[in-house]
């Protein structure tokens, strides 16, 4: 009484063979989404982090005038 090896959906949890991403190709639809919303999500991040450097760079070599 063994199970073979296998893995689990990472959708829907159906048990799958080991060198299979995913169960079904409606599996691999929301796959895709998640995997182009993280890109996105990446993306953004890293573009928020290049503005807050350039402003911040910026801020340090200009010298505001005194009162």
């Amino acid at each position: 009484m063994s199970v073979e090896p296998h893995k689990h959906c990472p959708i829907c949890g159906t048990p799958i063979p080991l060198n299979e991403l995913v169960c079904s190709p409606d599996c691999q639809k929301v796959w895709d989404a998640r995997i182009n919303q993280q890109k996105k999500s990446r993306y953004v991040l890293l573009g928020v982090i290049a503005i807050f450097i350039i402003v911040w760079a910026i801020m340090m070599f200009i010298k505001f005038p005194t009162f």
